[in-house]
């Protein structure tokens, strides 16, 4: 069946829904059916939470074509477009087309430029070792997330913008709530309301007395009538969720990976080479995948993707966890190996909508990896595996808490 299409009109009793469940003992791979689809029948229907059948692209080189094309949209409020939950607005400009993507993109793109975010290196090693501090000074077992993995990307995105940290059990909450599958309509609305509320209301202080950060540079721009006020916030909201929450689960996530591969933590602990922390970082990135929902786009036109025709206002969704996991473009994809080439992954997405912020989780994750296993050798789980809460009902995958000792 290799290289064969679904057709919803011959087998709709056939048609699988997405997402789709994991296996609760292989947390870290995509799921069997998902597999199973790649290696099959690349080219699938699938239904979603309000019946629609969007197509899912799970080969790696489709999805990049896919990605690449200027004839998908991802704009959610376009007919057709395959939305992950009810009420699923856009947030900023990751849910817009260009020209506006590339306006609103371009007004906080040099924050997260290389040269800016290596300037920001020693700042992201003082909050890790400050953090490790506190955890060797402390008891044990303890909750590697609360204690470290979601502290340190939410201390560096609120220094980055200049939201004051005190603040971090109100916006983290909030988050909690957003990235939750089962949060109603009513609920995610409030939440991103009073989100959106407090950022507002930061903004508008720095209209009045700005500084020297990203919230102060969103002012300016409001100022020089490049942004509305109501732009800016909503840029506000986007980088605030996903400065966090992403490296955030992926921190922790990481750190059971590579307990489950000693022989691959005893290479990260023991180097002192930054090209093989660097690695590391690229490989667990496609071997995790924290994004499960896929990159979603809806046709324009009629397209033709692997060969299958795709008519205009038909939806389209790459997951990027199979697609990280092709073994058309990794070999032996399902091994966690951090001495590969694995840059070319798509955790961060492709195209023009590709991850803005990729720069700055490389280098917190490269601090991380090349400091808390060094400075703990004999960091290890405090619980069974199977007894950790795995994030199956997000939109962002990752784990509830990780008890760890040493």
């Amino acid at each position: 069946m290799s290289g064969a299409v679904s057709s919803v009109e011959e087998n709709p009793a056939e048609i699988p829904d997405y997402p789709m469940t994991r296996a609760a003992e292989c947390p870290f791979d995509p799921p069997p059916t998902l597999k199973a689809l790649q290696q099959e029948c690349p080219m699938a229907r699938v239904r979603l939470w309000d019946g629609s059948t969007p197509w899912l692209v799970t080969r790696y080189a489709d999805q990049r074509a896919v990605l690449a094309n200027r004839k998908v949209s991802a704009e959610m409020h376009r007919p057709g477009y395959p939305r992950q939950a009810p009420g699923n607005g856009t947030l900023s400009f990751i849910g817009m087309d260009d020209p506006e993507h590339a306006r609103l993109r371009r007004m906080v793109s040099a924050a997260f430029s290389v040269k800016r975010v290596a300037a920001m290196r020693p700042a992201v090693q003082k909050i890790v070792d400050e953090a490790i501090d506190t955890m060797l000074a402390g008891p044990t077992p303890v909750d590697l997330v609360e204690a470290f993995a979601l502290p340190v990307p939410s201390l560096v995105i609120c220094d980055l913008l200049d939201v004051p940290y005190d603040d971090h059990d109100f916006f983290q909450s909030i988050t909690r709530t957003l990235v939750n599958r089962g949060s109603t309509p009513e609920q995610r609305g409030a939440a991103h309301g009073q989100l959106a509320g407090y950022l507002d209301a930061l903004v508008g202080a720095k209209l009045a007395d700005r500084g020297d950060d990203l919230l102060s540079g969103l002012a300016a721009r409001i100022e020089a009538g490049e942004l509305t006020r109501q732009e800016a916030t909503a840029t506000a909201v986007l980088l605030l969720i996903a400065g966090h929450e992403t490296t955030a689960n992926m921190i922790a996530l990481s750190t059971i990976a590579l307990l489950e591969h000693p022989d691959q933590l005893d290479i990260l602990r023991e180097t002192d080479d930054p090209k093989v922390v660097a690695s590391a970082v690229e490989e667990l990135l496609r071997y995790l995948n924290i994004t499960h929902g896929g990159r979603r786009r809806v046709a324009l036109e009629d397209i033709e993707v692997a060969g299958q025709h795709i008519p205009a206002g038909t939806g389209l969704i790459m997951p990027n966890d199979i697609g990280n996991r092709d073994p058309e473009a990794f070999a032996d994809p399902d091994r966690l190996d951090i001495g590969r080439d694995a840059r070319h992954h798509v955790a961060f997405g492709f195209g023009v909508h590709q991850c803005l912020g990729q720069p700055l989780a490389r280098m917190e994750l490269q601090v991380v990896y090349s400091t808390l296993y060094r400075r703990i050798p004999t960091l290890r789980l405090a619980v069974e595996r199977e007894q950790l809460r795995f994030k199956t009902d997000g939109f962002v995958y990752g784990v509830y808490e990780l008890p760890v000792t040493w």
